[in-house]
């Protein structure tokens, strides 16, 4: 029981790390980020949440899990109420956004695409930054950890490989010379 555990939460831990280069839960990928610099997966940007996913073997179960705050609501989805911390942070992505932006010579700015990327991306930041603190924003699910089929199937085809082992030693000790 304990080699079918052990193997389990090596196969399942690379599986569930797999997820973020899949940009998927296996085969159902994550929804796209609504903002307009999109900047790779919203969930690998800086990898916080992949290096922060951890496994805690029992005498008879494995428990997979994060530390951050943010993993479950990713996890899962549903809705969080906006803070005074979040607005700041809004208001400080606006600024950086807006601060961006190229000028001419006489000190307006240019009409290039990038400005106007860049204008756009900063008015969705002004937008989050002007909600009203407690008001209720939804998280798309981008599931990284869980049940799956492919789950099952591999835990199948590790349970499988264990017992063929295990027959074929009890076999081997119980054969008469």
């Amino acid at each position: 029981m304990n080699n079918i555990l052990k193997d389990v939460e090596v196969k399942l831990s690379e599986e569930f790390d797999r997820n973020f280069q899949r940009k998927a839960f296996f085969d159902r990928p994550w929804p796209k980020t609504k903002l307009v610099n999109n900047k790779g997966s919203m969930l690998a940007r800086t990898n916080s949440l992949r290096r922060s996913v951890n496994s805690k073997m029992g005498t008879d179960s494995i428990t997979w899990s994060s530390s951050l705050p943010y993993a479950s609501i990713h996890n899962d989805g549903g809705e969080i109420a906006v803070t005074a911390k979040m607005k700041k942070f809004f208001w400080y992505k606006y600024y950086e956004a807006s601060g961006k932006m190229s000028t001419k010579k006489d000190g307006s700015l240019s009409n290039n695409k990038r400005n106007q990327r860049l204008n756009l991306e900063a008015e969705q930041w002004k937008a989050l930054a002007l909600m009203p603190v407690g008001k209720m924003m939804k998280i798309d699910q981008r599931q990284f950890i869980g049940d799956h089929p492919q789950v099952q199937e591999a835990v199948k085809t590790i349970i499988d490989r264990n017992m063929k082992f295990f027959s074929e030693e009890l076999t081997k000790k119980f054969k008469p010379k």
